[in-house]
């Protein structure tokens, strides 16, 4: 995997929560992912494709982080992962993934995006739509844990 590739996401996920819902990450140390299984309770996925490279991003919460961006980005307090949890996890891939593609853009990669599609439920599985490695970031806050997988052929 192209080491440019990860750090746009990884930049993008930290602008858009902290300006957007004020929650503060930490990343911990990347490593390989071997199996599907995701490190959380909900997960957006974003297949992205360019004449260089296709792979995926997805962007993984605990529920308890998930709710807490959900109060602080729309004053909302769903006692469980719901429709407008779900939504709101899709429309921050979509975000994340599109400050991503414009810091590739600026480095001469031009990417095109799918719609993100977004799974939920305990020991719920993610399939990237390449056969690259998946590289894993946990990232912690005080309300929970986040992790991001990357996974690009080149």
């Amino acid at each position: 995997m192209r080491v440019e590739f990860i750090n746009p996401f990884i930049a993008s996920l930290l602008n858009v929560l902290s300006t957007m819902a004020q929650v503060e990450l930490t990343p911990g140390k990347p490593r390989l992912k071997k199996d599907d299984k995701a490190k959380g309770d909900i997960t957006g996925i974003m297949g992205m494709m360019s004449t260089q490279a296709k792979g995926s991003f997805s962007l993984t919460f605990d529920e308890s982080l998930a709710l807490a961006i959900m109060n602080n980005m729309l004053g909302e307090k769903p006692a469980k992962i719901d429709a407008e949890v779900i939504d709101m996890v899709g429309e921050i891939t979509n975000m994340v993934t599109g400050g991503a593609k414009r810091i590739l853009a600026d480095k001469g990669f031009d990417f095109d995006m799918s719609t993100p599609i977004v799974v939920s439920g305990k020991d719920h599985t993610i399939t990237h739509k390449s056969e690259g490695p998946k590289l894993l970031l946990p990232l912690t806050s005080v309300f929970g844990n986040a992790s991001i997988e990357i996974c690009f052929d080149s």
